[in-house]
Order: C-alpha cells, then structure tokens, then sequence
C-alpha cells in the first residue's frame, strides 16, 4: 500500500497565527447579471411608426361610430348638444405608448401599445340634460357591442377626488354590422365613447387648470368652494331637467286646451299657435318651426298675448276667401293666417307689424286695397293686455271660452 506525501503547510505570516484559513475568494462583481434598462423611447418610436400607418383606420372607425350613434339618437327623438369623433393624435399616443408599468417601472405599461390602448378611437357625446343619458346609453347598447361601461363620477366619488362625471364605454361594432364589407376593415377594433351633459363638459373643459384632484390634499377653505361648485353644477343641472320636464308639460297642456276650443287664456307659444292654425286652416307640411318662431314672436309685438285674442280678431272672416282676393290663389298656411289678420286689424295691423321696414308698409297697404275692392269688411280690432295663467290645465269637461270662427280646416 502507497501512501502520498501531503502537501506543506503554509508558514505563517507576520501579521496573522499559523492556524488561520486561506482567505475566501474575491466574487468577480462582473459576472452578476443585471438588468438591462428598458429603452422606452425606442419603444415609444416604434409604436409611434406602427400607428402612423394604421392612423387613418381609426379616424375612419370614429367617423362610422359617430355616424351609427347620430342616427340612433336622431331616430329616436333625442337632440344632442354635439357628437364629435377623433383618432388620438400621435404626439398623444407617444407619450401614452412610452408609460411605465405600476407594478414594474423597467417594463412598459403598454407592451402592445395598438392592442392594449383603448382610445384610439374616440367620440364624444355632449346632452342637454341627465335624464338624455339615459336615452344614450340604451341606444349604444343597441347599436354596438359594449365591452365596458365606467361611471367616472361614482369612481371619483369613491376615491376621493374631484373632477367631471362622465360615463364611459368601451365598444366594438356588432357581428351583424361587421358583416357588410364597409364596416368589415372595423373588425376588431375598440372605440372609446364618452357620454356627458353640457355642464359635466364645462368642467372636464377646466379641469386640466385645476391643481388640486384629491380632497385629501386640498385647503379647506378651497375645499369648501370646490364643493359648493360641484354643489351648484348638480344643481344646476337637476334645474335645467326640471324645467325641461315643466316646458314639456305646458305644451302638452296648451295643445290640449286648443284641441278642445278652450282657448281664451292659452299663451301664444309656437306649439299652440301651431295647434291652432293646423285645427282651423288645416295643416301645411310646407309650413317649419321657424316659421311658427316668427309668427308667435310677431304676434307678441302686435299686442297679441293669448290663442283667444287670435280668435276673437279673425272671428267670421274666410281664409280661402281673403287668400284669393290678395293672391289670386290659395296659398299657404301662415300667409292666409295673416291675412285674416289683417282683415281683422286694418291699417293698424301693418303699421305696429312693418313699423321699421317702410317698404314692406306700402306693399302690405296694396294688399288691404285688394281686400276693399273684394267688399270684403275691414275690423279695428286691438288686443287689450291680458295675463294667462302660468299653468293652464285641460278639461274635457269645459265649453270653450271663446268658439273658434267656423272656417274650413282644408290643406294647402
């Protein structure tokens, strides 16, 4: 059997004792892996390339989105302050693109910045008052595929923060719709919608001059005007539904009071003036609300102030009649109105209506001339100062104030 000859002992040193270890190694610090920085702005170039060629599909998708929601709304009866589309701007969707994450800040919020960001597309839908929410959320729910909905003011609310409410949407278009080869390109894309009254829009307009978006961290005493400014802005907006809903209610009311002849204290507004003259001359589709803007605000400075008073100035005399003798013909709906206006009023008729306009004087005089020759009887009425009620209420039951004239309700 061999035995091997150990190796010799190391001598000691001056400044260390013979049994001391040999030192550890020293780590090579350049061998440790470390993470390379994320280069975000070559990332944010990138993205910025790949949307610039695809830029002009989501203008196009935001167009197709506004087109569907303005019918829908137009159909069904609802008027919208403004509908407006937009694809992001590019500047925008860099400084998007290059985000870092919440959870890592050497990696990007957005990996795929054309799949992962969701308002590309964006259109904006500006109602008069809250309850046309409502309405707006039932038609995008209709028209399109709806992804996601988020009330900002209830997550505003939650967290603390002040700010402008707004409901938003993320959509896409329905499979019925991407079926029809215009909308095919739209396949797959996600559109943002945002949904807001005119006075939630006045605040997200100031919003980005408005340092403070947390209570936590604002002063009291501009807590307290923050809070009474949200305070009236909701206000304001429950008032304006309000008197919406009253308006509403008070045409209905004057129609319906019309409809039944009591009109002696209807005020003239251009729905009832409207139900009056469509009840006995007849309707005239070629007749439109501006038309009936002018006339009730013509009446007004005349001196008219109730649909009774009207009745009582033409009361006996025949619009066919008085429109053939002035026109050779029978003309349309508001023209043969005044007409019998002025064969109710005579010469004071054209002196209070063209009190400014000297030309339009002379030529409405040769029209009264036309109605003398005809022997057709010229009155004086003047309409006295009344007050109607501020809330007329209909009743089936009353006989009418003041009979409507007996005149045939024809067509033009």
């Amino acid at each position: 059997m061999s035995s091997e000859t150990a190796p010799p002992t190391p001598p000691p040193t001056d400044n260390a004792p013979a049994d001391t270890q040999p030192p550890a190694p020293v780590p090579n610090l350049q061998a440790v892996d470390t993470p390379t920085p994320f280069d975000f702005e070559a990332h944010r170039l990138r993205a910025i390339d790949h949307y610039q060629k695809r830029r002009a599909v989501y203008e196009g998708y935001g167009q197709r989105l506004r087109d569907i929601l303005q019918e829908a709304l137009r159909s069904g009866g609802l008027r919208a302050a403004s509908i407006e589309a937009r694809a992001k701007s590019v500047t925008s969707f860099g400084i998007k693109a290059a985000l870092p994450s919440e959870h890592d800040p050497n990696a990007p919020k957005y990996a795929n910045p054309l799949a992962d960001i969701t308002d590309l597309t964006g259109v904006r839908i500006i109602v008069f008052f809250p309850s046309d929410l409502t309405q707006v959320d039932a038609a995008i729910h209709r028209q399109l595929l709806v992804k996601e909905k988020i009330d900002k003011g209830v997550v505003l609310r939650r967290e603390g923060r002040f700010g402008y409410e707004s409901v938003h949407y993320l959509v896409q278009l329905t499979p019925e719709r991407v079926a029809f080869p215009e909308y095919a390109r739209y396949k797959r894309l996600v559109g943002e919608i945002q949904v807001r009254t005119i006075l939630q829009h006045a605040w997200a307009e100031i919003e980005h001059d408005i340092q403070y978006k947390s209570a936590d961290v604002i002063p009291a005493s501009i807590g307290r005007r923050f809070l009474a400014l949200a305070s009236l802005l909701e206000l304001a907006d429950r008032e304006f539904q309000a008197i919406q809903l009253e308006d509403k209610r008070q045409r209905a009311a004057a129609q319906s009071l019309v409809k039944l002849g009591n009109i002696a204290q209807v005020e003239i507004t251009p729905d009832a003036l409207k139900t009056y003259l469509d009840k006995i001359l007849g309707p005239d589709g070629r007749m439109t609300e501006y038309g009936y803007e002018a006339e009730a605000r013509s009446l007004s400075a005349i001196g008219f102030r109730t649909i009774g008073q009207i009745a009582e100035c033409i009361q006996g005399y025949d619009d066919d009649v008085i429109s053939r003798a002035q026109w050779g013909s029978r003309v349309g709906q508001l023209a043969r109105f005044q007409g019998l206006l002025m064969a109710g009023m005579g010469a004071s008729y054209i002196a209070k209506r063209y009190s400014s306009e000297p030309w339009l004087r002379n030529y409405q005089s040769t029209l009264l001339d036309r109605l003398r020759k005809a022997d057709i009887a010229i009155g004086n009425y003047a309409p006295l100062p009344t007050t109607p009620p501020t809330q007329p209420e209909a009743s089936a039951g009353r006989e009418a104030d003041v009979a409507p004239p007996d005149l045939p309700a024809q067509g033009a």
